[in-house]
């Protein structure tokens, strides 16, 4: 790792260290933000580990390696109870006194046996990373932050984890060696609470950071006074003390486990706490029938691509993918931000902005990034809803980003063909017909198997895709007609 690491009992040295150009790729030092004796500072990105990154604490998975590992056979007495009260509630000083404690149980341990069970753990622990903690790494990495996992937990058992990800540096607890064993002390400071913000200035100081122009990332109300160090607190997943005390300061509040901005409610995204709410019988203005919901996979990236013929589709798009308990991130045009109120629900659940004309890549690389995180992302890629005689065309036609969103990231394309939403909410009404109690219209929402690409034209997949989704809609769906005049007003907007 590049910048050097203070001794925990070393005092920041006054005078930077040589070398600046080695961290960066190129040798190219940034010229932004603040500068000491004639050298541009850099900024970091400073991560806590446990809830932060993780999902959960690590203390299960080491101890479960420590053992597997042949590195010890016992346990710390009443740490199974802690670890249930840490994962859901955050830090506490119980949890921490007996972490602190622990450096005792290693005394006669093998510093090298210990840092190849570190390399096991690297691995466990890749598996309970939040969804999005890659993305905020890749994020800081292409700003040419300096990354820093800044964690109470062992620098032997937790430096693989962070060398795997590309972190620069490690700010942990390290325990006391001799002869090649721990004998049972702690090497310095226990890098927790206000030692950790004392740690993270020297190191900063060392190595020439500036911490006002850093972002710091934790969940808990003792690493307070690091998020207070930096210019760019982020409270993730914050406990409840944290949480109201990012609210009064106005700090940012994340969760790394889904896209930024999107509101949870008791622990759950907004989307997950309604699906409970959102059964089609008791949607009483329409007669709503899913099928073929079994065909999107239970867990893991999918791309649903749907027909658009009213606003109501987005609503019953949202029940279809309630059936299978699937959050989905929808690419909605921008002008969907804009509008009052509907701005408000598109950004709470994730939604994605589309800018249509720009020609920008940036929506698409926002969905694969959601992809990779293992989301669902909903695409309608005729992209607006036809107009006129367009509306009754028998043959469907999309824009080729769905085809190209599935070549970038291989995510299977779920075809989903709607039928009937617009007496539901035509285009050219402001409001859904919410009077439709009596004879609601009937609303046919049918998935189907993935589409079978080929890869290597975005134009023709496109057409399988949309081939797909008018297979699954009713035979009137495929008849050529003439709309009436008054089907004609329907198609567009009011006034």
């Amino acid at each position: 790792m590049s910048p050097r690491t203070p001794s925990n009992t070393e005092e920041a040295r006054p005078d930077p260290p040589s070398g600046l150009a080695s961290v960066f790729p190129g040798g190219a030092v940034p010229t932004a933000g603040a500068r000491w004796y004639g050298h541009a500072m850099r900024s970091a990105a400073i991560f806590d580990l446990d809830r932060t990154l993780l999902d959960g604490g690590s203390g299960p998975i080491i101890g479960r390696v420590l053992n597997e590992q042949g590195v010890t056979d016992r346990s710390i007495p009443g740490q199974d109870i802690l670890y249930w009260f840490y994962k859901r509630f955050g830090e506490n000083r119980a949890s921490m006194v007996l972490a602190k404690q622990g450096a005792r149980f290693t005394e006669g341990w093998h510093q090298a046996t210990v840092r190849q069970a570190g390399e096991v753990i690297a691995e466990r622990l890749q598996d309970v990373m939040q969804p999005f903690a890659a993305a905020e790494l890749s994020k800081h990495r292409k700003e040419e932050r300096l990354l820093v996992l800044a964690t109470t937990t062992p620098y032997d058992l937790i430096e693989p984890f962070a060398r795997s990800l590309g972190f620069d540096d490690v700010l942990a607890t390290r325990y006391g060696v001799k002869d090649g064993s721990y004998d049972g002390t702690i090497d310095g400071k226990f890098v927790w609470y206000h030692e950790k913000r004392h740690e993270v200035e020297r190191w900063a100081s060392v190595n020439d950071v500036d911490l006002a122009e850093s972002y710091a990332y934790s969940d808990s109300r003792y690493d307070v006074p690091m998020l207070s160090a930096v210019g760019h607190p982020v409270a993730v997943n914050p406990d409840p003390r944290l949480r109201v005390l990012a609210e009064l300061r106005r700090w940012p509040v994340r969760y790394l486990d889904a896209p930024p901005g999107v509101t949870k409610i008791a622990g759950l995204e907004f989307q997950r706490f309604a699906f409970p709410f959102m059964q089609p019988e008791l949607l009483l203005y329409a007669d709503l029938q899913i099928s073929g919901f079994q065909h999107l996979p239970a867990e893991g990236p999918a791309i649903v691509a749907s027909n658009h013929r009213s606003y109501f589709d987005p609503l019953a798009i949202g029940y279809t993918l309630a059936k299978r308990d699937r959050p989905g991130r929808f690419l909605a045009k921008k002008e969907l931000f804009e509008a009052p109120l509907i701005k408000q629900l598109v950004g709470v659940v994730g939604a994605i902005p589309v800018y249509r004309g720009s020609g920008s890549d940036e929506p698409l690389h926002a969905a694969a990034e959601a992809l990779d995180a293992g989301e669902v992302v909903v695409i309608l890629p005729q992209g607006t809803i036809p107009r006129g005689e367009k509306f009754f065309d028998p043959e469907l036609r999309g824009r080729p980003g769905v085809a190209r969103l599935a070549h970038m990231t291989g995510a299977p394309v779920i075809p989903l063909g709607l039928w009937g939403t617009e007496h539901v909410w035509p285009r050219s009404s402001r409001l859904p017909r919410f009077l439709n109690v009596l004879t609601p219209p009937m609303v046919t929402a049918t998935m189907g198997p993935p589409v079978e690409l080929v890869g290597r034209s975005a134009e023709k997949d496109t057409k399988r895709v949309m081939s797909a989704i008018s297979d699954l809609l009713p035979s009137a769906a495929h008849q050529a007609r003439m709309p009436t005049a008054e089907e004609l007003a329907s198609t567009y907007p009011p006034g």
